[in-house]
């Protein structure tokens, strides 16, 4: 499949790799491949028609990504400031040692989790159903808009109106065949 991804859609893989290893998540799940979409290719214009604010989205995404696993609100009713014992870590332990949770730093290939293969195999049926011969970010972006994921769950809470942006993907000038 990966074959017939234009370079634009292995861009917001790469993209979703870097911030994989920079959040320190042992995988790539949909909302890795989502910030993807929001900093690089075709789909951060389709996602900025939409009205929804890439950079704002970004943030937003590594906001998520990297408090994933620690309840800051649950910790502080029992008194415990999340923000001090994660300054305290990163200076003992090294950046990010807190979410790592004695984890090495990921190096090389970072696996997907089943969300994001999900996600990669409806941008195929996308293309496919469009009889598009290559996969681009657009078609991505598709998937994630089909997918049952947090990745959809997060640009939804954006306000992003799905429907809307899946019918501007959609239109044949959205995309040359």
């Amino acid at each position: 499949m990966f074959e017939r991804f234009t370079h634009d859609a292995r861009q917001v893989v790469t993209v979703a790799q870097e911030l994989a290893r920079e959040t320190d998540s042992p995988k790539i799940d949909s909302r890795h491949v989502l910030g993807g979409l929001a900093t690089c290719g075709e789909a951060t214009s389709a996602l900025r028609s939409a009205g929804v604010d890439n950079k704002a989205l970004a943030e937003r995404i590594r906001s998520e990504l990297s408090s994933d696993g620690l309840d800051a609100e649950a910790l502080a009713t029992l008194g415990i400031d999340l923000e001090s014992v994660s300054a305290r870590a990163d200076e003992l332990f090294g950046q990010g040692a807190l979410r790592r949770g004695g984890r090495k730093r990921a190096r090389g290939h970072v696996p997907f989790t089943s969300d994001a293969k999900k996600i990669l195999e409806l941008a195929l049926r996308e293309a496919i159903r469009l009889k598009h011969r290559t996969i681009d970010g657009r078609h991505v972006l598709l998937g994630l808009i089909r997918a049952e994921c947090p990745g959809r769950a997060t640009l939804a809470a954006t306000g992003a109106d799905l429907d809307e942006l899946r019918a501007h993907l959609e239109q044949p000038e959205a995309k040359s065949a």
